[in-house]
């Protein structure tokens, strides 16, 4: 697959880069399954512009993860992410966080080493979208700022949770 094409109908006083991530992310997001997404990944991060290339592929990560969050797709879907972004530090860390986040949504194991240790965006995104008592429990204890443990505290009290089992 190679680079789309700059679209003349997107802001054409906007720079190239920021109309070639616009239409990266339009055409990561129009991808049919999950090899036509990891070949339209792969194109995305051919591009010249690492930096901007990057980010494109985090943001369609993030808008992707949280749709299959709770489903059996998601799987598939990160072990062929995880191909494409071998090599990317901060997308295959993004990753990593979002099967963290599944597997703490799902109720498979994972780690409170795991949870303390990730990133501070991994730990809100947590708070905001989890309701296992014992991840926002050990958030509110021991996250990495007081932000996220305030957030986690007032998530505790105000919002009905999984029972302490999870």
């Amino acid at each position: 697959m190679s680079l789309p094409d700059l679209d003349p109908d997107l802001d054409p006083d906007a720079p190239p880069e920021h109309r070639r991530y616009t239409r990266h992310l339009e055409t990561l997001a129009a991808t049919p399954g999950p090899s036509a997404e990891a070949e339209a990944m792969a194109a995305v991060l051919r591009d010249p512009d690492r930096v901007m290339a990057e980010s494109a592929a985090v943001t369609h990560l993030d808008r992707r993860a949280a749709v299959l969050l709770a489903d059996d797709a998601f799987t598939a879907w990160a072990r062929a992410m995880s191909a494409v972004l071998a090599g990317r530090e901060f997308p295959e860390r993004r990753l990593r966080e979002w099967s963290l986040l599944k597997a703490v949504t799902r109720g498979e194991p994972w780690s409170a080493a795991d949870l303390t240790g990730a990133s501070d965006w991994c730990q809100r995104t947590a708070v905001r979208l989890l309701g296992s008592y014992r991840a926002l429990e050990l958030l509110a204890a021991d996250a990495r700022t007081r932000r996220v443990r305030n957030a986690a505290a007032e998530r505790l009290r105000r919002r009905p949770v999984l029972p302490r089992s999870e």
